[in-house]
C-alpha cells in the first residue's frame, strides 16, 4: 500500500499539473452493491451525484492527509482519493477506444474491459502497471487524471471542504510526523496511547501516527536499532533505554524524508503521476531482504522476517534488540 512518501510524491505532482484546471468530464467503470462503498464512486447512484457536483468546477488546491489525497475544487467541495493497496494517479493524454491488445480479449482474466482508456502519448504511461484504469477525470486542457488500481480497492468520494477533516474519512487519524510540531514529546504522547502494543504495530496504526506503513516502519526500526516486537511500555520507561525513543523519532523524520526524496517506493505497483516508478526500493536496509547480511557498519547480523499481529516485519537479528 502506498505510504506517506508515495502519497506526498503524488500530491506534489498534482500541485504542479492540475491546479487551475477545470473538470469537464468524469468516467468510471466501477460498480458495486457493497454498502461499505455506498458513498464512493463505486456506487452507481452515488457516482451520478458525484459527477453532477464536480463538472465545470476548478481545481483550487491539493492537500495530503495521512495516505489520503484531497483535491479542493470550487463550490466548496473536496475530492478525496485513497490509493489503498494498488492505486495510483496518472496525468496525461488518454483516449477511450476498443483495444486491440491481446491481453484484453479475455476481460475477466486481465481485469480490464475490451473498451479501455489508453495513453494517447508515448512514454511511461504505457508501463504495464499503469493499465488498470478505473476512473478518469478529463480537464479543459484536454488532458486527464486517470486512476489505475489493479485490485479495485481504492476510494474516491466527495466531501464538503469546510468539514472535510472532521468526518469519518479523516477524523480518527494521528498527527503528521513530518510537521514541525511533531516533536519528541508528541511522539512519546502518541505511543503512550497504546503502551501494551508492540512498536511495529503501533507505528503503523493510523490513529497513532499518520502515514507510516509496513515498508517504512521496518526501515525506521532498523535505523533506530529497535526490535519490532518490543513493547511500547518498555521503550517509554525512564533510564538509558529511553534513548531508543529518541532514535525512533530521528529515524521517522529521516526515513520518511528520504522516501520522498527518492520519489516513493515502487517495490510493488506504485507509480508517480507521470507513470514512473519511485526509487526508494533501492535504499532498503531491511524490508524484503530476508536472509541477507545486515548492512549496518560493524554488524554481523542477518535480516529475518517474522509476523507481528498479522503483518510481516523484517529486522536485523543482531543490532535490533
Amino acid at each position: 500500500m502506498p505510504e506517506l512518501p508515495e502519497v506526498e510524491t503524488t500530491t506534489k505532482g498534482l500541485r504542479k499539473t492540475i491546479v487551475g484546471l477545470v473538470i469537464k468530464n468524469v468516467w468510471t467503470d466501477l460498480s458495486t452493491k457493497d454498502k461499505r462503498q455506498g458513498d464512493t464512486i463505486a456506487n452507481p447512484k452515488y457516482f451520478k451525484i458525484f459527477k453532477k457536483e464536480i463538472l465545470n468546477k476548478k481545481v483550487l488546491s491539493i492537500e495530503r492527509r495521512a495516505k489520503n489525497i484531497l483535491i479542493n475544487i470550487s463550490g466548496d467541495k473536496t475530492i478525496l482519493v485513497h490509493l489503498k493497496m494498488t492505486g495510483h494517479l496518472l496525468y496525461g493524454k488518454y483516449k477511450f477506444t476498443r483495444s486491440s491488445r491481446p491481453d484484453l480479449k479475455n476481460s475477466k482474466r486481465s481485469g480490464l474491459s475490451p473498451r479501455a482508456w489508453t495513453p494517447d502519448e508515448e512514454g511511461p504511461l504505457h508501463d504495464p502497471y499503469n493499465r488498470f484504469i478505473h476512473a478518469v477525470f478529463t480537464f479543459n486542457n484536454g488532458k486527464c487524471l486517470a486512476f489505475s488500481d489493479a485490485r479495485k480497492f481504492g476510494k474516491i468520494t466527495l466531501l464538503d471542504t469546510a468539514t472535510a477533516h472532521d468526518i469519518k474519512h479523516l477524523n480518527n487519524i494521528g498527527p503528521e510526523p513530518l510537521e514541525k510540531n511533531f516533536n519528541l514529546e508528541k511522539l512519546r504522547e502518541r505511543l503512550n496511547k497504546k503502551p501494551n502494543g508492540k512498536i511495529k504495530s503501533v507505528l503503523i496504526d493510523q490513529s497513532i501516527i499518520a502515514g507510516i506503513g509496513n515498508i517504512y516502519s521496518d526501515e525506521i526500526l532498523w535505523s533506530a536499532g529497535v526490535h519490532p516486537e518490543k513493547k511500547v511500555s518498555i521503550l517509554l520507561r525512564q533510564g538509558s533505554k529511553r534513548q531508543e525513543i529518541k532514535a525512533i523519532f530521528k529515524a521517522i523524520k529521516e526515513t520518511l524524508t528520504k522516501g520522498i526524496d527518492f520519489g516513493g517506493d515502487s517495490m510493488s505497483d506504485y507509480r508517480n503521476i507521470d507513470g514512473l516508478p519511485g526509487k526508494f526500493q533501492t535504499q532498503h536496509e531491511t524490508y524484503r531482504r530476508t536472509g541477507e547480511k545486515c548492512r549496518k557498519k560493524g554488524c554481523k547480523g542477518t535480516i529475518k522476517r517474522i509476523v507481528v499481529n498479522g503483518r510481516s516485519a523484517h529486522f536485523c537479528s543482531v543490532h535490533q534488540k
